[in-house]
């Protein structure tokens, strides 16, 4: 039963986020916003990452991490209906910030439940977490179009009803396996224990690598989950095939989760980090000389993020020695991290707004995946954090 809620919760991490950039020519040809606001409204989730991911570990460590959980699922539920309320667009708004509040301490505590319940099987429990996460969220972009399409009462059901469906559809199923999977369940953590993870590890330099690593992945990740649509109708696909071409890059995020199990064993662990991201290099550079192949190119992008996103989790598991540490360097490092996830849908935005092209934009993520290609090379160091050295 854990491990269906864990399956469960995972489903629900991504939708209500990933259902937004196919839709975003809807939501600016209805409510009048700018290309530069659209890049900030879907930046607006990984800001409230960023701002809420450090109360993740004190909450949990007070109320304990089943209890903490089930209430971020339930606030996640509110900020999708408050979001598709007809009317002002600072529902919108408003709702957006709510469901980032809710994913922001799922985020940091999902890495800890599995170091503590799953312990000798980490690297496979995180790429079936992930595989989830970034499946439905593939699912989400491919449909949400779609069902925007859907006509009810004689009108298209429009952009607000196709986000509900796709960020609320799993959510109650997510909420009643959680519950059911903890009922009775004592507090995971012990206020009176020694709370060494709140304090050096804003300090440690293994926990700022992790963190880098997180950041300059999903900033990668969502510049394409946000722009890769309205990019691909600029070439002549229609709204419908650009969702459909966000799905499939989300579809090797996929498989890019399930195969990171097998770079991380034997010789290849300690440079994975440091090599996945060689695959997205090459599809970005695809993307700016031979356009047309989109499909192809996202492809590569797309396994290059899952992979990324499967390790920067698999490390903050495996750089802290036990599950409360390991709270503390996910609350860090996603903290840090989506600092800077959330300059890079804004910033790729911006670039494509002054040149009117996307040539700017892509060399952008070129930078990215060259520092995160640093980056990784000195994380994959079998280090801990907290520790000596």
């Amino acid at each position: 039963m854990l491990l269906a809620g864990v399956c469960l919760v995972a489903a629900n991490m991504r939708p209500a986020i990933t259902g937004l950039g196919p839709l975003l020519d809807q939501i600016g040809a209805d409510t009048g916003m700018s290309v530069s606001a659209l890049g900030l409204l879907a930046a607006v989730p990984l800001v409230a990452w960023a701002l809420f991911s450090p109360l993740a570990h004190d909450l949990s460590r007070r109320f304990g991490q089943p209890r903490v959980l089930l209430c971020s699922l339930l606030v996640l539920l509110v900020g999708t209906l408050v979001r598709s309320i007809p009317g002002p667009v600072v529902s919108l708004w408003i709702g957006t910030a709510i469901i980032g509040i809710g994913i922001a301490i799922v985020n940091v505590l999902m890495p800890a439940v599995v170091k503590r319940e799953f312990s000798g099987h980490v690297p496979a429990v995180t790429a079936v977490y992930t595989a989830l996460l970034a499946g439905l969220g593939a699912v989400s972009s491919g449909v949400v179009v779609p069902i925007s399409h859907i006509e009810v009462g004689g009108d298209p059901a429009g952009w607000r009803f196709a986000l509900l469906v796709t960020g609320g559809a799993l959510l109650p199923f997510a909420i009643v396996a959680w519950w059911r999977a903890h009922r009775g369940a004592a507090r995971t953590h012990d206020r009176s224990a020694a709370p060494r993870g709140r304090t050096g590890i804003w300090r440690d330099p293994i926990a700022w690598l992790v963190a880098g690593y997180m950041g300059l992945q999903a900033s990668m990740f969502y510049m394409f989950v946000t722009w890769l649509a309205p990019l691909s109708m600029s070439i002549g696909r229609s709204e419908v095939v650009a969702g459909v071409d966000v799905m499939v890059y989300q579809l090797f995020s996929l498989a890019g989760c399930l195969l990171l199990p097998l770079a991380v064993r034997g010789g290849l662990e300690r440079w994975a980090p440091a090599l996945i991201p060689s695959l997205a290099v090459v599809g970005v550079a695809g993307l700016m000389i031979a356009p047309d192949g989109v499909l192809v190119w996202g492809s590569l992008i797309g396994l290059t993020g899952g992979a990324t996103l499967a390790m920067s989790l698999t490390l903050m598991a495996q750089r802290a020695r036990d599950h409360d540490t390991s709270a503390a360097l996910s609350g860090m490092s996603q903290s840090v991290g989506y600092v800077i996830a959330a300059l890079g849908p804004v910033a790729f935005g911006a670039l494509h707004s002054v040149t009117g092209g996307w040539t700017a934009s892509l060399a952008l993520v070129l930078a990215v995946l060259v520092a995160l290609t640093v980056v990784g090379m000195f994380a994959g160091r079998d280090r801990y954090v907290l520790e000596r050295r």
